[in-house]
């Protein structure tokens, strides 16, 4: 068995994770890592994208994260996100209607400050679409 870590993501909301882990899987804009024990220092930006967790007992949870950063030590790992969601609490129903609701925003948009806005969130939600309803 793999040593075990500290691993903990926050998001602005809440705490979501707090826990000894063996790996996580973390989505940096310079690629995907995973994180064991005794991992180098490394500071990374956060894509918005999938992070595994594997907890000591070897279940896998599964989080995504929208954007932060990540401060990786040697004995642990915190992803500091600038929203973060579990993949189990996603209801499909109700992300495809907002994606819906995004799409209507943006065509109504007037200005270029609200269709960044409204660009920005339908690009997150069709991420986080494709990411829990993979093709």
């Amino acid at each position: 068995m793999a040593d075990a870590f500290k691993f903990e993501l926050v998001s602005p909301e809440r705490l979501l994770v707090s826990q000894q882990v063996q790996s996580v899987l973390v989505p940096g804009t310079e690629g995907e890592m995973t994180v064991m024990a005794h991992h180098a220092p490394v500071m990374s930006t956060l894509r918005a994208g999938l992070v595994a967790v594997t907890g000591t007992d070897g279940k896998v949870d599964r989080y995504v994260v929208f954007g932060g950063f990540a401060d990786i030590l040697p004995d642990s790992c915190t992803l500091l996100a600038e929203s973060a969601v579990s993949v189990a609490d996603i209801d499909r129903e109700d992300l495809a209607r907002r994606i819906q609701h995004a799409r209507e925003d943006l065509a109504d948009a007037t200005d270029d400050e609200g269709r960044t806005k409204a660009e920005m969130l339908l690009h997150q939600l069709i991420t986080l679409d494709q990411i829990v309803m993979p093709a």
